[in-house]
């Protein structure tokens, strides 16, 4: 009886045990540092919706509490300098108005009812309080040659129009899964949180914000509130890979100066320091190759400017924020398959991890508190906070309970000799109960990007321990190509795709094969993105009956079909040419050009609405395989993106993932 409670008690982690989970966003400490306010975002398998709210957390401990309840989508909580608001963005009915798009909304933090604080037409996107707690710095898209008066009439005609054709002449048009706002451009706004009062402050100039996704690390607010400082593309034709330029406004005047210009870098994430001197930015030298990684720099008063962290082999990643003392600043950045927070001091040069990951996802610094959102293989986003002796307290336990309920299985990280005779990273992750007495099942996942790396980290989509869970030893190879482990390894395969890769995950499927609980006849490889590109790499360059089957999400299959995507311009970049240029080269990098030697069993899935790898791909690979005799199975989702975001869709994804895997296996 006891071993049958104890089973009960820890029931397979699944698909819906991973859905049950609530996903906690990022955090805002208030001026004190004594409470963190983020979004909880929790989904409903029976609805197939979300449901966000904001949530209270305390450094000091004790129990979280619930902010808001009236909000579908309450979400971006950003505390007032002063303390005693706390901003949002979200979709309401409030006064006998529905919001059709997000707007701001602000609540006290002890409770009561929000207010909108202003009806901005096309809504609020990104924000930030300016110092006094009086006035929010948004981002909203505009028609650039209307007035600020005019918005909402132009936004009325415009929805109200019979056309449905999307018309452009511009080279950035879509990115991932939705379209730019047909003729509106990204501006930066002022409004009054009294009176919801807002002011255009490029409207009549030229000046924009970056139109893939402008977020609030776009910009940042002087100390004494009278300036802004904005990341900007200078060139006319706006393109996603090209190189931003720093200005400042006057908030008052509205008058603009850049402040730094260089054809040869790219600059964003700009950040003031506490005493409104200097600087902070992230600095990548593009002439040297658009591989290169963004930096930490620092601009003064007068105009000069240095990279500070050119010496340390690591790609900086935004947000920056400043230490108290003006004499450091404080990022997350990747090491060897592992985000942490680290801390600059920029007098002698010297990176130190302040948080260990796990995964860093995002943190905030305030009243000698530092708030972090983190993750591992182990355990999804959890809020944690360091006092000022360093010391690391949990700030909440939501998810516990639901994931003691489960047994999951260790993760562990290995090496192993790669291409080039490099040393390469891959991460196991082993069933519950795995022992090395018996013979297990494989499963690679190979991660996206390229340049992205596979870590110590929760995955919402393609969950490691509910992979491992059914059985399977997960096998993460970080192969070359892949971020965090210095900039050459980054780079190593611009020109030639797909040769070092495979070259490490066949040495990484070799190296498993030695092991004794490795069972040779089912070994399987799946992937998505990029990863789903490898698995049709692989279909085309490894030999039938390595693997038994194999999984391609939202692959990438035909690199001059591929043109059709969203970072088509990236793409000569990384291949070594255009494919008008020199084709023979590009064809030697698509699996298209290697289809006659298909003969592995393959999952093809693919969203309708991904414009990162357009479902073409998909399709073509799906169809080529069927022509071909090889066993093929096509999962597509008209309403799915690069990634499957649905509750019901993602239990259906997994139940074909497994059912495919499963199908073509053969019994112990």
């Amino acid at each position: 009886m006891k071993q049958r409670a104890k089973a009960s008690a820890e029931p397979t982690f699944t698909v819906d045990a991973l859905w049950a989970l609530d996903r906690i966003g990022e955090a805002s400490l208030g001026p004190d540092g004594a409470q963190a306010v983020a979004g909880v975002t929790r989904y409903s398998m029976e609805t197939n919706k979300a449901q966000s709210s904001l949530w209270l957390f305390s450094t000091l401990g004790g129990e979280p509490r619930r902010l808001t309840e009236a909000g579908e989508k309450d979400g971006n909580p950003q505390w007032s300098p002063r303390g005693d608001l706390i901003a949002f963005v979200a979709k309401r009915e409030q006064a006998g108005v529905k919001d059709e798009e997000a707007q701001l909304y602000v609540i006290p933090p002890d409770g009561g009812e929000a207010r909108r604080v202003g009806q901005v037409p096309g809504g609020v996107e990104a924000f930030k309080w300016f110092p006094d707690g009086r006035r929010i710095a948004f981002v909203a898209w505009v028609w650039p040659d209307r007035k600020a008066a005019e918005q909402a009439e132009a936004l009325r005609e415009f929805k109200a129009r019979k056309e449905t054709a999307y018309v452009t002449d511009e080279a950035l048009y879509r990115f991932w899964d939705h379209h730019i706002p047909m003729g509106r451009v990204p501006h930066l706004h002022v409004m009054d949180v009294a009176t919801g009062k807002a002011r255009d402050l490029f409207e009549g100039t030229p000046f924009e914000l970056g139109r893939a996704e402008p977020d609030a690390n776009a910009f940042d607010i002087s100390p004494d509130g009278r300036r802004i400082v904005f990341a900007f593309d200078p060139a006319a034709e706006k393109q996603l890979d090209n190189r931003f330029a720093l200005a400042e406004i006057d908030v008052r005047t509205r008058q603009v100066q850049t402040l730094l210009r260089d054809g040869d870098w790219d600059f964003s994430a700009p950040r003031y320091s506490h005493g409104g001197a200097h600087l902070a930015f992230l600095a990548s030298h593009q002439a040297r190759g658009h591989n290169r990684p963004t930096q930490l720099a620092v601009l003064d008063q007068h105009g000069r400017w240095a990279v500070f962290s050119e010496g340390w082999d690591h790609e900086v990643s935004a947000p920056l924020r400043w230490a108290e003392d003006d004499q450091a600043v404080l990022f997350t950045a990747e090491d060897r398959g592992r985000r942490h927070l680290w801390q600059f001091a920029l007098g002698d040069r010297r990176a130190d991890i302040v948080f260990e990951g796990g995964h860093v996802g995002s943190f905030d610094a305030r009243g000698g508190f530092i708030a972090v959102n983190h993750d591992s293989v182990q355990f999804p986003p959890r809020l944690s906070v360091l006092d000022g002796d360093g010391a690391v307290r949990r700030m909440e336990a939501l998810n516990d309970e639901r994931l003691a309920a489960h047994r999951f299985g260790r993760h562990e990280e290995v090496s192993f000799t790669g291409a080039r005779g490099d040393d390469v990273q891959m991460w196991l992750i082993h069933p519950p109960g795995f022992s090395a007495r018996r013979k297990w099942p494989v499963m690679h996942v190979i991660h996206g990007g390229p340049h992205t790396a596979f870590g110590d980290s929760w995955h919402w989509r393609w969950n490691h321990q509910v992979f491992a869970a059914q059985g399977y030893v997960v096998a993460c190879v970080n192969y070359h190509g892949s971020s965090s482990f210095g900039f050459e390894f980054l780079d190593s395969i611009t020109g030639h795709w797909g040769e070092y890769e495979l070259q490490d995950i066949e040495a990484a499927t070799d190296w498993l094969l030695a092991r004794p609980w490795v069972d040779s006849r089912r070994i399987v490889a799946t992937g998505g993105s990029y990863g789903g590109y490898m698995v049709a790499w692989m279909n085309g360059h490894v030999p039938a009956g390595r693997y038994q089957a194999y999984v391609c999400h939202a692959g990438c299959f035909d690199w001059q079909a591929m043109y059709a995507d969203d970072a088509c311009s990236w793409h000569r970049k990384e291949l070594g040419a255009a494919y008008w240029d020199d084709p023979a080269k590009v064809a030697a990098q698509s699996p298209v050009s290697f289809a006659r030697q298909f003969a592995t069993p393959t999952l093809v899935i693919h969203g309708q609405l991904d414009y990162r790898v357009p479902d073409a791909q998909g399709l073509a690979y799906y169809n080529t395989l069927k022509s071909q005799g090889v066993p093929a199975r096509l999962v597509w989702f008209p309403d799915e993106n690069h990634w499957v975001l649905k509750p019901r869709n993602s239990r259906l994804w997994y139940g074909e993932f497994f059912a495919w895997l499963q199908r073509h296996l053969p019994r112990r």
